[in-house]
């Protein structure tokens, strides 16, 4: 990890930690991202060096129902997995949460950005309040990491982008899930479009 970009943290800056939970960051999870357990140390030392800067380290957590479009049970794209409640939901043991928590998906919307949820049959968004919670405390810069890269990192990136923060990811606290061929580059072909910046 020596090689590992120098992030700079001051209070106008968060660290946002994407869905770093059982059933991403744990071999027996439901939806287990290869590798995402690696990602825990280097997310755990961001977050004390954001604190010891005044920056803001806030989590994000998937927090499904049972039951909801979203799964390959009721015709949706993924197993069943962040059911509220459940192992799988929660956050991993080894994750050192140092700030709010927000959770997304919470009514069976898609729940793959940080900002937004998005009800899979209206295509409605459903804002989850980090944008508020971020706003209230003069951000205007994030730094995003967590699980899954080309799924909700790429997302809550590019949602960052929108609502006119500095956004970075930095790579090596993230993994990708690559549910199809080429998921990983196109992520972050299209993080780097919408003006995200790749360390």
């Amino acid at each position: 990890m020596a090689d590992t970009p120098t992030i700079q943290f001051d209070p106008a800056t968060a660290l946002v930690v994407v869905d770093v939970q059982n059933d991403f960051a744990d071999p027996g999870g439901a939806l287990y991202v290869a590798g995402g357990e690696e990602t825990i140390p280097l997310v755990n030392r961001l977050a004390a060096e954001a604190e010891a800067a005044g920056a803001t380290a806030v989590y994000t957590q998937d927090w499904h129902p049972e039951r909801t479009p979203h799964f390959d049970t009721d015709g949706g794209p993924w197993p069943v997995h962040c059911v509220r409640g459940t192992w799988g939901a929660e956050l991993h043991p080894e994750l050192d949460v140092r700030g709010p928590v927000v959770r997304k998906g919470t009514g069976g919307e898609d729940g793959y950005s940080g900002f937004h949820a998005r009800d899979p049959q209206s295509g409605e968004e459903i804002d989850t309040g980090l944008h508020a919670l971020l706003a209230e405390r003069g951000i205007r810069r994030v730094v995003v990491v967590g699980l899954a890269r080309d799924v909700c990192v790429k997302e809550t990136a590019i949602d960052a982008r929108r609502l006119g923060y500095e956004t970075e990811v930095l790579l090596e606290g993230t993994r990708p899930v690559e549910a199809e061929p080429g998921a990983d580059e196109r992520a972050r072909r299209e993080m780097g479009e919408a003006g995200v910046t790749l360390r």
